[in-house]
Parts: structure tokens; sequence; C-alpha cells
């Protein structure tokens, strides 16, 4: 998301603003102000500051999405009280240099950091916000420390930039990866176009639509793919989790990060393992004992999926809507300003829980009372679709037949909902109804009875699988569903796994045809209460397209393969092999 993410995520009004500040301050705006880099690039910035003597704390946004879209945001905050400074990234509109995602954010947000904290009206403390990538360039800066970084407020973010945000259990996440890239290719294009005396250079480089949607062997070699957008090929060729990725991983240096972090995170937001993680990641092994006790954590509904009250087609009511960007300006009046403010007091952790739709504040995450409980998959061996007979139950398998399913990739089963981003109009994100993929005969449903009492699951949902299949690699798909009393079939939370990465993300293995693995399958994590009168719901097939590319059976990049074959996915569930869905569940 571009605008929308950009300072946490709802618009701020002025007239909520003047009631945050009692006498908010008149505004000088310096529009395209030079930061050079110590490699001699030159970035440019816009600067809102008070009209007023004195020193300000500053607040910083380092943007891909063009900062002139910023102007209110600039204004506002500055009238708050802080020096805003709104910068483009490295190769995006009035900044030099080349656009290439994540190399080059470290070391400019760095000498961002530090030029900020020098600017005549600046007192020294610096503090980052914004989502999306804006969030990443918070993470990437913060993890080479600048010394006048003091905060950070990082939106819907990734904590790792193979794993979370451009694959996901090793399979590519292709709609993001796609509609994200093509967005931001068009400014790239727009460069290249003013810079070019060929007046067919635009011609050449489109139409986007070549890779937007579904890549193939020619459209990948496409020459203005490769000069629009070079590292979309790069990321397709690194699909395991090697040198190109860990160079950028933030969970791989937590430990350099020595700043209090307040983290935001959607149920419905396809950022949201990273936000978990980045909370906990640091919490427990940040640089310093400041980082460590200073992490917040907040989860809302939607994140991408959605900002207001209905995320999808469910309404979760007036009460799920928090206004950010106010949020943000409490948290940087506490830690920049040293206002009392009642965040002191406040728990580091508060998350919205459906079903319930109410909100609840912890101590940690996942918060204490939890019990991680194994609901098992049972069936007579025809648990396809959900005219099948597939259940869930705490009882443990014995002997049962396993059920079977074919995986054709031509014919994939339809992305409804969920994590997505960036293109809704096309494919809609959210809370979705599942029935019309629970029809099919390659959806496995497993439910269970009618719940006589309120289940509360809160925390990490996983999926433990004994499957084998006849194709050397595959994948398996899991989605947690809520089931109201009219039918209405929520999706809640999901995974995937590619079979070769199910020991490791770095060093794939293919399968034996035949052979009986135990796959663990990350769902993520959720808050939601499976009221008295609905059904729990587990599915399970093999595709989720086009969130996730199709696996092709045969070991071939799905991407740049050029055969396919069915595969039949046997799912076992028997005393010897017992497939459980685990589900923290809170103590009532």
């Amino acid at each position: 998301m571009k605008r929308s993410m950009a300072l946490g995520v709802a618009v701020w009004m002025l007239g909520a603003v003047a009631c945050w500040a009692a006498q908010p301050y008149q505004v000088v705006i310096e529009h395209n102000v030079p930061v050079r880099m110590r490699d001699g690039v030159t970035l440019r910035a816009d600067i809102y500051r008070p009209d007023a003597p004195g020193k300000f704390p500053v607040l910083l946004e380092r943007t891909p999405y063009n900062k002139a879209n910023e102007i209110e945001t600039g204004y506002l905050a500055a009238r708050r009280g802080y020096v805003t400074v709104i910068e483009d990234c490295r190769g995006r509109y009035a900044s030099e240099g080349e656009w290439y995602p994540f190399k080059h954010e470290s070391q400019d947000g760095y000498d961002t950091v530090e030029w900020a904290a020098s600017l005549p009206s600046s007192n020294g403390k610096v503090g980052m916000f914004g989502g999306s990538y804006v969030g990443a360039t918070q993470m990437l800066t913060a993890i080479a420390h600048p010394p006048h970084l003091a905060g950070i407020f990082p939106v819907v973010t990734a904590s790792n930039y193979h794993e979370n945000w451009t694959y996901q259990g090793g399979a590519f996440t292709q709609w993001f990866d796609e509609s994200w890239t093509s967005g931001l290719a068009q400014d790239t294009l727009n460069r290249q176009v003013a810079e070019s005396t060929d007046a067919m250079t635009a011609v050449r480089a489109l139409p986007l639509e070549d890779y937007s949607l579904f890549p193939t062997p020619a459209t990948l070699g496409n020459a203005g793919l490769q000069k629009l957008a070079p590292y979309f090929l790069d990321w397709l060729q690194h699909p395991n989790y090697d040198d190109y990725w860990k160079q950028w991983s933030i969970e791989a240096d937590y430990s350099r990060i020595r700043v209090p972090a307040f983290h935001v995170g959607g149920w419905y937001d396809l950022f949201l393992g990273g936000t978990l993680r980045n909370y906990e990641g640091i919490k427990a092994h940040g640089g310093t004992d400041e980082a460590r006790q200073g992490q917040r954590l907040l989860v809302i509904v939607g994140g991408h999926a959605g900002l207001g009250r209905k995320v999808g087609d469910v309404d979760f009511g007036s009460q799920s809507v928090i206004d950010l960007n106010k949020l943000m300006l409490r948290w940087y009046d506490y830690l920049l300003k040293g206002e009392s403010n009642g965040m002191a007091q406040e728990k580091p952790v508060k998350y919205f829980v459906m079903g319930a739709n109410e909100w609840r504040e912890a101590d940690a995450w996942p918060p204490p009372g939890e019990r991680l409980t194994r609901f098992y998959l049972h069936s007579r061996g025809k648990a396809n679709s959900a005219l099948g007979d597939g259940t869930l139950s705490t009882g443990s398998p014995h002997e049962e037949t396993p059920d079977k399913f074919v995986y054709d990739p031509s014919n994939p089963v339809p992305t409804i909902g969920g994590r997505l981003c960036c293109d809704s109009l096309h494919l809609e994100p959210g809370a979705r109804d599942q029935r019309p993929n629970e029809a099919r005969e390659d959806v496995l449903v497993y439910s269970t009875p009618v719940l006589t009492h309120n289940l509360d699951v809160t925390g990490p949902v996983s999926l433990e699988l004994y499957a084998s299949s006849t194709a050397v690699d595959t994948d398996f798909t899991a989605k947690l569903v809520d089931v109201s009393p009219d039918g209405f079939a929520r999706n809640v939370t999901g995974g995937i796994l590619r079979a070769r990465y199910r020991n490791s993300a770095e060093t794939p293995e293919y399968m034996t045809p035949g052979q009986v693995y135990k796959f663990t399958i990350d769902l993520w994590a959720t808050s939601n209460i499976f009221l008295k009168g609905h059904r729990l719901r587990l599915e399970v097939s093999s595709s989720n397209f086009p969130r996730f590319d199709r696996n092709l059976n045969t070991g071939e990049s799905p991407e740049t393969g050029s055969r396919w074959v069915k595969a039949t996915q046997t799912i076992y569930h028997d005393s010897a092999h017992p497939s459980a869905l685990v589900l923290p569940v809170m103590s009532q």
C-alpha cells in the first residue's frame, strides 16, 4: 500500500490534531532539501517544522511511494510540535540513485537519521514511522543503529524478506510480489523515459501486464522487465534462503537493534508473521535493556487487507478501528518528549479478539494462559469437500482410512480473500466466504461438531500433517475456518508449505513418491473466539492461487518450468500418523 500505509495507515484530520495539541504551531515547509549519502548520491526530502524558536524532536519517514503524497502528514505532524522529514528513498521520485528494494536502506537510513538530527531546529532525537515497505526502511535503519535514532513505529511489515515477504513456506507469494512490483515499476519507467532520448523506450518497457499476473519463461526473459524490475527476477532466482536474503535479514540482527519499537500488525495482514516475530525477537534479543524492555505490540484486524471496521465480508464493529496516527503521536510524545500520558502504565500488548469483537491487553505475546490443544483429523477416507465425512476432535485416532485427492496444477484451488496486497480491484482481501472452495473434491474438509461453548483461540496456529504424494515435490495448504450457524465459512488464518522445504528453507530435499512424511505447516497466528453454535473447520489442499504460485509437482520452478504433472496426495490420520491441528486454546 502506498500513501494509505505511509504514516500508520489512517488519515489525519486537522480538527483532530488541533484537539491533540492545545496550541498547534504554524508550519514552515521546505521542499526537495538535498540529503547527501556517504557514496555521493543525493536523496531529497521535504521538511515540515514548527514556526517557532527552540528545538524539537524529529519524526522521519523514508518512503518509495512519493513524498509529495505526504503533504498533509508532514504539515499536521509539525503542528503537533515535531520537525517532520519525509524523504524519497534512493532511486524513487525526487531522489537520485538506483532503486533496488532493501539494498540501500540500512546505510541510507543511518545517514538520513544523522543528517536529520543535525538540523538547526532538531533537538537530536529522531523517531521513525510508517508502514509496509516504510516499515522495512525503519527496521533496516534500526539494525544499523545510528546514534541519534531514539525509536521506531513500524506498521505491518516483515522480519525476513525471504520467508515473510517474497516467499512463505517456500512458495512464491505471487499475487503480492507481482502486484507490488508492478506498482513500483511505474516510477522507474517514468524516470527512464524522462532520461532517454529514444522515443521507443516506453514501448519496449511496456506493457507491465506481461508479468503482473502470470509470469511465463517468455515474459521473464523480457528485456523491459529486466530494465524495470531486475530485483523481481533476482527473487525468482533465489528460491532458497541463501546469502542473497541473509544480507537483509532482520531476524538475524535483532541484537543490533538498540531502541524501543511500537509494532502494529493485522490478523488479515500479509506481514503478520513478521510483525509478531519482530516484537518477540527484539524483546528477547535486542541490543540494550532499553530495546528489550521497550517493545510494544498492537494487532488490529485488517492491515493491508483493510483499515476500516469491515474487512472483507465481515463487519467487526466500530470498536475495531483505532486511529493509528494518533497512537503514533502519543507514543512519541511519551518517548521523545517525556510526557506523562499514561503510556508507561499500559500493558505492552494489545490485540483485537475476533468473534467477540473486543480488545484485550496482555503482558506478552503469546498471552499467558494459552494451552496448546491438538484437534485430530478423522474420516472414513471421504473427507473430500464439505459434503464429505471429515471431522475434528481432541480424541486421538486409531485405525482409519486415509484421505486422497488429486492436485492438478492446471486447475488450482482459487484464492478467496485472506492476506492479500496490493490490487483489491482484481482480488479482494480479508474475511471471505470459503464455501465455493469447500465444494471442490481437491479440498479436504474437517469440522468439529457444533460448539456447545465458546472456544477462545489466541496465539500461534500450526498443522502437523502426515502425507505422501506421487510427486517428487508438491505443496500442502491449510486454512482455519470459522463456520457460523447460517453456513458462512470465514477464513481465520492459513499457511502453505512447499514439500522440498519441509526440513530447511536453505537446503531443499525432494520426496520419494509414496513415502510418508511429517509436514509442519505454520498458519501464523490469530485471536478468534469460535462462538457457541459455530463450528471450527480445517481445509487441507495443495494450492491457493494466485496468492501463491502453483507447484508443478515436477521439482521445476513454477515460473520457468516447462512441464507439469498431476499428483495424488494421501493424508494419513491414524495412531501411527496422528495428523492434528494445533491450536492455542485460552483458559476459560
